[in-house]
């Protein structure tokens, strides 16, 4: 059988996905979820200065989710690279998940997913839909998935992304 162009796109990032795996020196932290996949990414992000500018130096991500979401997370990490907080908050989930090609209708919420945990990290003020009580910022996502009995950490919050 055939793979689809977006299929290919999408084995190919899964087969060598860029900054997949924790940042301990990470200036920001993002974590969000959706109640009706179960789909989780944490998205952590580091800052440099370029001529004056604060700008995205690194992003890495980790996430329970489908192929689609890792490969989404995989690109929208190389995407926001070089781009100020204002810039890499203009994207929207379907620019994040682009270089893959167009996402089908039951797929369109990895990008959002990937949208989200990227504005829970940049914007974490920002009123967003259904905000669960602050997670762990430390740690793997795994080792803060589901843990109720561990004290909130200040720098991260897991937020729910309202079904549609």
């Amino acid at each position: 059988m055939q793979k689809t162009e977006l299929e290919q796109r999408i084995a190919e990032a899964l087969a060598n996905p860029k900054n997949m795996g924790e940042m301990a020196s990470a200036d920001a932290v993002g974590t969000v979820g959706s109640p009706n996949c179960g789909d989780m990414v944490r998205m952590w992000i580091k800052f440099k200065e370029d001529k004056g500018r604060k700008v995205i130096d690194r992003a890495t991500f980790q996430t329970f989710g489908c192929e689609t979401a890792i490969a989404v997370a995989s690109v929208a990490t190389e995407l926001i690279r070089g781009k100020t907080v204002e810039e890499a908050l203009a994207l929207s989930g379907t620019e994040l998940a682009a270089d893959l090609g167009p996402l089908p209708p039951m797929k369109i919420h990895c990008g959002q997913l990937v949208e989200g945990a990227l504005r829970s990290a940049l914007a974490p003020s920002e009123q967003l839909p259904k905000t669960a009580p602050p997670a762990p910022a430390g740690g793997s996502l795994l080792e803060n998935f589901g843990s109720d009995s561990q004290k909130p950490r200040a720098g991260g919050k897991i937020v729910f992304l309202d079904p549609k």
